[in-house]
């Protein structure tokens, strides 16, 4: 019998060149896949290029490029919304599916029989798997009593659930049926980078949906591509976008002093880092 062809892949693209191409070479070899979107935030490396030669050779590619970096949340939206297939995946162009990943995780939101979004085991080229695949909310109180501990987010997986819940799952790699997409209003756009995939998965847990991790899907993830080209915006983006999640989910039950301690906590945290910053750039 043959697989239903009714995924969406939607790849985010930022001077991707290095891997997208092995990127979209797996996406259009994968089961299941009906819909590729390329969508590109101005990259100026060779990126569109590559977009291009994939799309005038397979029809089910097509790429938006913008002229400017306007961010992944928003990429993300534009890519889902020039889709109509009922399945989406958020895909890294750093990231390579094997030919199953996507229907195995798709299996496993329709035995689950309610709504979901999924992720899968990611691990990195020196076969290392990746702690962001599983994690827990942050808690802006305990960074504030032990600030090294709360800020890993990491979960153990646990080999004896092929489904493990968890409270976030990797924005590397996302499935989610587009009705329940839709129904929390997609990414929130006022990210520009980072965390905003952890405000998608609470969004979705508030809607009564399951957030999870496939433990037996594993997926190569070659991390940091882009980030590396511009790592002190990287970082700003990053923090910028913890402050945003703590805004949206916690500040308005914490007091004053707490939400001043948490803003200072983050950007002190921020300025820590730019030593480390400065000669990269």
């Amino acid at each position: 019998m043959s697989t239903p062809a009714d995924i969406a892949a939607v790849v985010v693209s930022y001077r991707s060149a290095s891997t997208l191409d092995a990127c979209l070479h797996r996406l259009r070899i994968a089961d299941g896949v009906a819909q590729i979107r390329v969508v590109d935030n101005g990259s100026d490396d060779g990126t569109l290029e590559i977009a291009r030669q994939h799309a005038v050779a397979d029809p089910r590619v097509r790429f938006i490029a913008n002229p400017d970096n306007p961010g992944f949340a928003v990429a993300c939206n534009q890519g889902a919304a020039d889709t109509d297939a009922p399945w989406l995946a958020f895909v890294n162009p750093d990231l390579q599916v094997e030919r199953d990943s996507l229907v195995r995780l798709r299996a496993h939101a329709l035995a689950h029989g309610g709504p979901c979004l999924l992720g899968a085991d990611l691990y990195g080229e020196d076969g290392v798997h990746d702690g962001a695949a599983r994690r827990r909310d942050p808690d802006f109180a305990a960074m504030l009593r032990n600030p090294a501990a709360a800020a890993k987010l990491d979960v153990a997986a646990d080999p004896e659930r092929a489904l493990q819940p968890v409270d976030a799952v990797s924005g590397a790699l996302m499935l989610v049926p587009r009705e329940l997409f839709g129904r929390i209003g997609g990414f929130d756009e006022g990210y520009r980078l980072h965390a905003e995939d952890l405000d998608l998965c609470r969004r979705a847990r508030r809607a009564g949906a399951l957030v999870a991790v496939a433990n037996d899907v594993a997926v190569l993830h070659v991390r940091g591509v882009s980030s590396r080209s511009r790592p002190l915006f990287v970082e700003w983006h990053k923090h910028r976008g913890l402050w945003r999640y703590f805004s949206r989910f916690e500040a308005p039950r914490r007091g004053p002093l707490v939400r001043a301690a948490v803003f200072a906590a983050i950007w002190a945290h921020f300025l820590a880092r730019l030593p480390r910053m400065w000669p990269r750039r």
